[in-house]
């Protein structure tokens, strides 16, 4: 997902945002020639994510900067660990310091929030999924820190997949009128889902052929009826009034997708420190 061009495209630019014209505080007090050594320490427990990122703002900045890792991306981190070294020219470390830190704090932040959700239905077949409710241009790295903490992604994009909404129903004329348009005119390889909150829409769906299912803000037992129903003839997803709280229970109807907006939109950013 995360390929050297990608991270490097974004990168720039988010450097061009931070410096502007050019970083007029350390430019005046700290000359070319000189070098520095700090550490990259975690003051929290959690997820390291961003590895690639974090040195990739550096090394744009200086491609003579020295960075040496002490983890890789998915590794479980304590208060206290040291992460990383970076050595080399001190204009780089320091102007680039804030871009690289804002990166990792934010990927590591999500990546764990997504391991506690995935723990949390541990010895349920379910898998929890993101949702497109993601920052602008920062989407690439949210879903992958999303993969990093054990997670699975959902739509990358609108044209990944065929949802049916209400409001798509609305200028359709009806679900099943919906479903059969979308058939005649999207690609084989798309699927298509359907977003239903009653179980007449479940049946309805299910009597259209679709693929996948959303059973959006049911209680569990409707969700039982609903997967009862189904039974095995489409993918089943489960949505709303997901968090650590409800998960569990939700992931006993039998779901075969949990959908969160939570694990990127709430996650709170890993406390990180370049000393």
């Amino acid at each position: 997902m995360l390929n050297r061009f990608l991270i490097e495209e974004y990168v720039k630019q988010a450097l061009i945002e931070d410096i502007g014209f050019g970083d007029i505080t350390t430019d005046n007090l700290v000359s070319e020639d000189d070098t520095m050594k700090c550490t990259l320490n975690s003051r929290t427990d959690g997820v390291f994510c961003g590895r690639n990122v974090f040195k990739t703002v550096f090394e744009i900045l200086d491609k003579d900067i020295e960075i040496k890792f002490y983890v890789k991306d998915g590794d479980e981190i304590k208060k206290g660990d040291k992460l990383a070294e970076v050595k080399g020219s001190a204009r780089a470390v320091l102007t680039g310091e804030r871009t690289a830190l804002n990166y990792i704090q934010r990927m590591s932040g999500i990546a764990t929030e997504t391991r506690k959700y995935q723990k949390a239905i541990e010895g349920y077949k379910a898998k929890i999924v993101d949702t497109r409710k993601t920052t602008p241009c920062f989407r690439v790295f949210e879903k992958y820190s999303v993969k990093v903490g054990c997670g699975h992604v959902h739509r990358f994009n609108l044209s990944d997949c065929a949802m049916i909404k209400d409001n798509h129903v609305k200028f359709a004329g009806s679900l099943s009128n919906a479903i059969n348009i979308l058939k005649k005119s999207i690609s084989h390889a798309h699927k298509i889902e359907v977003e239903c909150d009653t179980l007449a829409q479940v049946e309805e769906a299910l009597n259209c052929g679709v693929d996948i299912i959303m059973l959006d803000n049911m209680t569990t037992d409707e969700m039982k009826v609903a997967i009862e129903k189904i039974n095995g003839a489409a993918i089943i997803e489960a949505s709303g009034n997901v968090n650590l709280t409800t998960l569990r229970e939700i992931a006993s109807t039998g779901v075969d997708i949990i959908s969160s907006s939570a694990i990127v939109a709430k996650a709170p950013t890993l406390d990180l420190g370049l000393d």
